[in-house]
């Protein structure tokens, strides 16, 4: 069971990092949807494996192929959707996801129909340009370095409070970690998406277990809320260092989030 658990974390990275791979917004924002449900089926499956006493980690094997176009992205990821079909195991969460995989692919054959949906993948040609401003190669370096530090931290809490969430039997708690999950979610998607433009999409790296695996919550708490403090630094450096309103209002915009975990943080201590 941990086995499926794993193959269901690699096909919910492959549908998101498809989602931020492809530029039509439809396209993009029907396989967000897609991998915010497969990312639900983690949580319900995690939850069965520890009712019967099991366990589950985030080791995954996966690799993000550099794909042209938007048909040898949905290509590859059908043959992912496809494979996942008989490895769920026979039980309501494992029908309930069978089925919302059948409309998933359902749904990527639609995409294929249509030889108009079939254009140029540019998440992966490295040429790191801002379509949106001319920006200096200092500029592009610092928020370059921002986008992969940050994608990967957002990544992390993901998982980390997910995981400690299924352990959780405290309302407060449980709250406080749904809370941060979902705005961990925000900032992957839009730092995932900015990676994308830039032609520099790639994965977070994988999470060593004793990132996840918290001992001691109190300092977990403590190391996190100076690790949003960090981020925030980030955040306002990068604002002011790249003279580009758009840009600088967004990183501004996520300053003043992170203010704000950093409340939610201290409610759990």
């Amino acid at each position: 069971m941990n086995k499926t658990y794993q193959k269901k974390h690699e096909l919910w990275l492959h549908i998101l990092f498809a989602s931020f791979a492809i530029n039509d917004e439809t396209i993009k924002s029907r396989l967000y949807d897609f991998s915010q449900i497969a990312f639900r089926h983690m949580k319900w499956l995690g939850s069965d494996l520890l009712n019967d006493g099991e366990n589950y980690n985030y080791d995954r094997n996966i690799l993000l192929m550099k794909q042209e176009s938007v048909f040898d992205v949905i290509n590859a990821l059908k043959s992912e959707v496809e494979t996942m079909q008989d490895i769920y195991p026979n039980t309501p969460f494992g029908e309930r996801a069978k089925t919302d995989d059948a409309y998933l692919l359902e749904y990527l054959l639609q995409v294929l129909e249509n030889e108009q949906n079939n254009q140029e993948i540019t998440a992966f040609n490295m040429q790191r340009k801002w379509p949106e401003a001319e920006l200096d190669a200092a500029q592009t370096d610092a928020l370059t370095l921002f986008l992969f530090e940050e994608s990967y931290k957002e990544y992390e809490l993901i998982l980390v409070y997910a995981y400690m969430q299924a352990r959780t039997d405290n309302t407060l708690h449980f709250d406080v970690f749904q809370d941060l999950i979902d705005e961990s979610h925000f900032h992957l998607k839009s730092f995932g998406n900015m990676m994308a433009k830039l032609g520099i999409l790639a994965l977070p790296r994988e999470l060593h277990e004793m990132t996840y695996v918290v001992k001691d919550l109190e300092k977990f708490v403590n190391d996190g809320i100076a690790e949003e403090e960090a981020a925030k630094e980030m955040c306002k450096e990068l604002s002011e260092a790249i003279n580009e309103p758009k840009l600088s209002r967004f990183f501004d915009f996520i300053n003043y989030q992170e203010s704000y975990h950093i409340e939610l943080m201290k409610k759990l201590l």
